[in-house]
């Protein structure tokens, strides 16, 4: 084709929340954009976070938690996608990307004007003996959920061991007990939810110890047993001292940046490992942007660089890379890490830093914890919320927020996150005008109640 009439050719490595995003974003700025995505797994553009939900049953279909087929991003949006095209090879000098096609066998290259990488994180594995039989799983693509669920639905085990205890871990807990699974949570640390501050999570293993869930903490384990041609699994625990018995094992046990093409490429990688990008989700190499959970960010708290891969933070940042290559002008300035999840009755959320990482940041950070009612108190169905709110005493700044209870959590955390995006203080946060009736606040609201004692117990650091 004569270069003045080929069309400018953006190619997405990566399928999923920031892939799909950049490429939808820079073909709806720029029409004559030919766009390519390449997916090493079957599926784009579907709701990881729903995945614990199909295990259990609750979503019945796969195909229910896909918001844009391949064939539809092809008829309606004219972009290319090629699943099951694994990217092996980027050379930024000749601007090209090679690709297998696992299905065929062949290798695929492709010529870009403007390179994406949004290739998401890999799951951690421990180094134990065993991690490779047929019923160890990880939980990271929309297959792994399919994985697990048919082997659940064809082998019908009995005891699930998961390790770790983050808050992949909790969800997976209530979807293995919906299907009458017996569950045991090994986590190496003396604490599930290790993020959080043990009133928070004390109330969450209450809450797994109540629906049957045992929890094994600051204990290890340290290899895996596999017999009957890897059905039957012992785990090992505490240096040999202990086996547990399994027929099913979800090893969870964090996320890590996918950075091999990063690193073929020559691409900087940031203090965290994962890569370094600017506020345009710009690389350090010309024309190549990456996105999503690859990718560090920077922490609007602590003001440093950190590793926080959420789903909502992956779609923002693909619709800004998507808009800067179509033509417009973006930024992502950070995030301030805010999470919320469900484990049985309880929602639970935090934002900001817990103490620990506070300290770490250079901060002399307090935390005061309440617990109020969601609701008015002589209204039908209240519940009790649990708030710990971590300050500083220098300042009374707002470092960070978590919370938990049976219903109110997930939208209140979000003002919280709002204050901490704007470096509130404690004092600027507590009179906000909040919502009140009684069905579904108290008059003060517990996010009002927390901030005011917290205030309290700050004046004793003046």
């Amino acid at each position: 084709m004569n270069s003045k009439t080929r069309r400018e050719c953006l190619v997405v490595v990566g399928g999923c929340a920031a892939g799909m995003s950049a490429a939808s974003k820079a073909k709806r700025m720029n029409k004559n954009l030919q766009v390519i995505a390449l997916e090493k797994t079957p599926h784009v553009s579907y709701s990881a976070c729903g995945i614990p939900y199909f295990v259990a049953d609750l979503v019945r279909e796969a195909r229910d938690l896909i918001a844009v087929t391949p064939e539809e991003f092809r008829e309606q949006r004219g972009i290319e996608v090629l699943t099951r095209h694994e990217v092996v090879d980027v050379q930024p000098v000749k601007k090209t990307v090679t690709a297998i096609d696992l299905d065929a066998g062949k290798e695929a290259v492709f010529d870009y004007d403007k390179l994406v990488i949004a290739v998401g994180g890999v799951p951690k594995k421990p180094n134990l003996p065993g991690l490779d039989a047929k019923n160890v799983f990880t939980l990271q693509t929309l297959q792994d959920g399919i994985y697990i669920r048919k082997y659940i639905d064809e082998k019908r085990p009995k005891r699930v061991a998961i390790i770790g205890g983050g808050y992949i871990a909790m969800e997976m807990t209530e979807a293995f007990r919906q299907r009458s699974l017996e569950v045991t949570v090994i986590q190496k640390r003396d604490q599930v939810l290790w993020d959080f501050e043990p009133d928070i999570a004390g109330k969450v293993a209450a809450e797994l110890t109540n629906n049957e869930v045992r929890i094994l903490t600051a204990i290890e384990a340290t290899a895996l047993e596999v017999s009957d041609g890897g059905v039957a699994i012992n785990v090992v625990l505490a240096n040999g001292q202990t086996k547990l018995p399994a027929d099913l094992v979800l090893v969870s046990t964090g996320l890590a940046s996918n950075t091999k093409l990063a690193e073929i490429a020559g691409i900087r990688l940031g203090n965290t490992g994962a890569i370094a990008v600017d506020w345009k989700m710009q690389t350090n190499l010309p024309n190549i942007y990456a996105a999503g959970d690859c990718v560090e960010v920077k922490h609007l708290v602590s003001g440093k660089p950190d590793y926080i891969p959420l789903g909502p933070t992956a779609n923002k940042q693909g619709r800004v890379a998507g808009e800067n290559i179509g033509g417009g002008t973006a930024t992502f300035k950070g995030v301030v890490g805010t999470t919320v999840f469900k484990t049985f009755n309880l929602e639970v959320a935090q934002t900001g830093l817990n103490l620990r990482q506070a300290k770490r940041s250079g901060f002399e950070p307090d935390s005061t914890t309440i617990t109020e009612n969601s609701k008015a108190g002589y209204y039908p169905g209240v519940k009790p919320i649990t708030v710990t709110v971590i300050w500083d005493k220098r300042s009374r700044r707002l470092l960070g927020a978590q919370m938990v209870g049976e219903e109110g959590v997930s939208k209140r955390i979000d003002v919280f996150a709002a204050a901490l995006t704007n470096k509130m203080t404690l004092d600027e946060m507590a009179y906000l005008d909040m919502s009140y009736a009684p069905p579904f606040a108290p008059v003060w609201d517990p996010v009002l109640v927390a901030v005011n004692v917290a205030r309290g117990e700050a004046v004793k650091w003046v």
